[in-house]
């Protein structure tokens, strides 16, 4: 009976499970970040070969590629550092019922990342515990980023589905082709590539 109610009170909640959890995140994103870095160096080379084809139309949509890459390869960035954020600090949620403020945008945004990471098991674990540990309201807040969420606008900005403008497109166009010493002239309705 005791154990029943301290799980429906959150008094369950195990600090050490949650480091472990937090080690294995840490080593997952490794994997994670090299897979990413691979696809992105991929695509950045198919952005070089298209240029050097004459494909700037191509290549412009292969930049999309790249863009999403780098966007996936910030947002692993940033959830690392709040796993070493939460191994710094874990004592602090052990001792307090509810969440921290000085780890509220850690959680939140480790939290956020779950529910947009289904490749990412461990993170759906400290999702879980932190749901457990800090209520279902709270995880709603920041997976649906409510108002009052603690959700940095960078990590959702990454996250975001929307496909990038064409400024943005071309301006990672033209940094890899001066990367690669390729001269790129790039007009309203055509772009032109000499070399």
């Amino acid at each position: 009976m005791g154990r029943r109610i301290d799980a429906l009170l959150g008094r369950n909640f195990k600090v050490a499970k949650l480091r472990n959890l937090v080690n294995l995140s840490v080593s997952r994103l490794a994997v994670l970040k090299n897979q990413r870095q691979v696809r992105c160096t991929h695509a950045r080379s198919d952005v070089v070969q298209l240029l050097n084809l004459g494909h700037q139309d191509r290549a412009l949509l292969r930049v999309e590629v790249v863009i999403k890459e780098q966007n996936m390869l910030d947002v692993f960035g940033m959830v690392e550092s709040y796993c070493h954020l939460l191994l710094e600090r874990s004592v602090l949620i052990g001792n307090s019922k509810d969440c921290p403020h000085e780890l509220d945008e850690a959680i939140s945004g480790l939290i956020f990342a779950a529910s947009r990471c289904g490749e990412f098991p461990e993170l759906q674990e400290i999702r879980e515990m932190f749901t457990s540990r800090y209520g279902k309201e709270f995880t709603a807040r920041a997976v649906e980023l409510r108002n009052n969420s603690a959700v940095n606008r960078k990590i959702v900005l990454k996250f975001s589905t929307r496909q990038p403008t064409l400024e943005d497109r071309m301006k990672v166009l033209k940094e890899i082709a001066s990367e690669n010493g390729i001269t790129v002239h790039l007009q309203e309705d055509s772009p032109v590539i000499n070399e």
